[in-house]
This record gives structure tokens, C-alpha cells and sequence, in this order.
């Protein structure tokens, strides 16, 4: 018998078809998804396995609209970019962009999470979070889920999300709980209060739901590419790359000691 025999064979719960229909996990995409159920809806079933509950909806939608649109971040700018330099390669222009959603812009719920996760699960939720807010500090590192360089001295999402969770009777609060303890310990530490930003309130919300960390940032995935197509769909009517492009190239200087340094008008 040959080593590939016994070999386990990959299998998925996700889709199967046959000449006469298609099913999405065991729901036939004809006669039980299409005209009965959102895009949403299916989305979190296809990937958290189950039926989402309304409080799932109420909750991941809200999510999903805050991580929609940030104006021109990273992410906006490389698909604007891009999408300027190979306007046949939409998909790619929006490729781009997804790249930048990552621990600093967009995907950062799920640092903030992993220590959500740990505070919930620990048997002393205040020294633990008294311990790694500290190791932050003392070494000087980003704290994810806090702070804004405009929403000061809170976020108006993080406070409008935090509410729509709060009020849920459905929600077990257990990261609500977390988050409240780290921001405090963040304030105490920190000697300042610093916010909670909107990933940081999103970190929470989807731990409620049950969405695992390590695929919280999946979700930014999905709305940040909507967001990034609303950019391309702008750039259409009313182009920035160029400016964009333009305006970098004049407000760098350069420094060197090439011909062009005599050129130079910012000296």
C-alpha cells in the first residue's frame, strides 16, 4: 500500500453542485437563499458555520459600515493609485488596497482581540491586564485598539458601538467586560485617558458574536473592499491619482548631489 493511501483526503462543508442545483453549506442557493436571505446573512454562515441570530446581524452589520469608509488611508490612496496607472485592472487596484489592511490601519481589531480573548479567559482579568498594558509601555510598543489622531477625547464610533452591544440582552458582555477593564487599566497606567478606537470597539463586538481573532481581520477584508470599489467608482468621475501623485513628487525633495539639487525649490 502506498504511503499516499493513507494519506487523509481534504474535504469541505462549504459548496457542492450538481447538474440541477447548487448549495451553499446545506442550503440550496435556489430555493433557500436567493430573494430570502442578504448578502450578509449568508456570509456569516458560509463562514462561521452556523445561522446567524438577528443580535449576529444587528451587530456584524454595524461592524461592517464602520470599516467601510476612512477616507483617503493607505488602503484609499494604493487603489487610487493604481487603479490610475492600469485603469483596465479594477480588481487589482482593489487588490492593492487590501494589502495595506493590516496591524496598523483597518485589520488591527485582531491584536486587540488576542488580548481581549486573554483577559476573558484568565482568572485574574486585572493583574493580567495590569501586566501587558504595562510590557506596552515599558517597551514602547502600539497599543491596539486605543487611540486616534482626530477623535480626541473619545471616538464618537467606538462610543456609538459600544452602546448598540450594550443593549443587546442577547450578548453574553463577557468582551464588553474586557474591554471596559483594559481601557481602564490603559488610563490608570498611561496617566491620561486615552479612547477606545473603533477597532478596539469592534475587537469586542465580534468576540461577542463569537468570530474568532484570527478572522476578525477577514471581515475588514470584505468591507474594506467595498469602500475601496466606492474610491475607484469616484476616481471615475472625479480622478485624484494624479494630484495625489503629483503632490508627493513636488512636497519630497530631493537631496542628493545629482544635477537636479540646484533645481531644487524647497532649499
Amino acid at each position: 500500500m502506498s504511503s499516499s493511501a493513507n494519506k487523509k483526503i481534504p474535504a469541505t462543508k462549504l459548496c457542492a453542485h450538481t447538474l440541477t442545483s447548487m448549495h451553499y453549506r446545506d442550503a440550496d442557493l435556489v430555493n433557500d437563499l436567493l430573494g430570502k436571505k442578504t448578502f450578509t446573512e449568508v456570509m456569516f454562515m458560509q463562514i462561521m458555520g452556523r445561522e446567524p441570530r438577528g443580535v449576529d446581524m444587528r451587530i456584524l452589520d454595524a461592524a461592517l459600515i464602520t470599516l467601510m469608509e476612512h477616507g483617503f488611508t493607505p488602503s484609499a490612496i494604493a487603489t487610487r493609485m493604481i487603479y490610475m496607472s492600469a485603469p483596465e485592472n479594477l480588481q487589482g487596484a482593489v487588490a492593492a488596497g487590501l494589502m495595506a489592511v493590516g496591524s496598523q490601519f483597518v485589520g488591527t481589531m485582531e491584536n486587540n482581540a488576542v488580548i481581549l480573548e486573554q483577559l476573558v479567559q484568565s482568572k485574574d482579568p486585572a493583574g493580567l491586564a495590569e501586566s501587558i498594558v504595562m510590557d506596552i509601555k515599558k517597551n514602547k510598543q502600539h497599543l491596539p485598539g486605543f487611540g486616534h489622531h482626530l477623535h480626541k477625547p473619545d471616538d464618537p464610533r467606538s462610543i456609538q458601538l459600544l452602546a448598540l452591544a450594550e443593549a443587546e440582552p442577547e450578548l453574553p458582555k463577557t468582551y464588553l467586560q474586557a474591554l471596559r477593564l483594559l481601557a481602564a487599566t490603559v488610563d490608570r497606567v498611561y496617566d491620561r485617558h486615552i479612547t477606545i478606537n473603533a477597532t478596539g470597539a469592534i475587537a469586542a463586538l465580534l468576540g461577542e458574536i463569537g468570530v474568532p481573532p484570527r478572522l476578525m481581520r477577514g471581515f475588514a477584508v470584505i468591507s474594506r473592499a467595498a469602500g475601496l470599489v466606492s474610491h475607484i467608482a469616484e476616481e471615475q468621475q472625479d480622478p485624484a491619482g494624479r494630484f495625489i501623485w503629483e503632490t508627493i513628487d513636488d512636497a519630497i525633495p530631493y537631496i542628493g548631489n545629482g544635477p537636479s539639487a540646484k533645481n531644487n525649490p524647497h532649499e
